[in-house]
């Protein structure tokens, strides 16, 4: 049996792409038109409240959800269909918990994005 030699097998695509020259400037934040500078600073001071709720509540979610169970044991002795319901809370309610706590927070800050929106100056005019 005779042995090959391996050869690395690429797109010209990527060969083109290694080529290229990259820009290794500094990394520069967009700059924001004087006008509209201080509506971002309170959109985002808005936003970063509404995460910390949000990151808040699912810490308390995960951390608090086992803590109870442990401090009130006779919900592993209650049973549903045969399964004790402290295992029950710990499988089926923090998962979906988690997804209606990111759908409220996501709603909660398009609402703020939408009043920054409204309450921007007319460029038209």
């Amino acid at each position: 049996m005779s042995v090959q030699r391996r050869v690395t097998v690429t797109s010209p695509q990527t060969r083109l792409a290694h080529a290229r020259r990259r820009y290794r400037g500094p990394w520069r934040p967009t700059t924001l038109d004087p006008a509209e500078a201080p509506l971002a600073v309170t959109l985002y001071r808005k936003q970063r409240r509404h995460a910390v709720v949000a990151l808040t509540s699912a810490f308390v979610l995960v951390f608090g959800l086992p803590l109870l169970l442990t401090v009130l044991p006779e919900l592993g002795r209650v049973r549903v269909f045969d399964v004790p319901l402290s295992w029950l809370a710990v499988m089926v309610v923090p998962f979906p918990a988690m997804v209606l706590l990111a759908f409220t927070h996501l709603r909660r800050v398009e609402r703020e994005e939408n009043t920054v929106e409204a309450a921007r100056p007319d460029e038209s005019a």
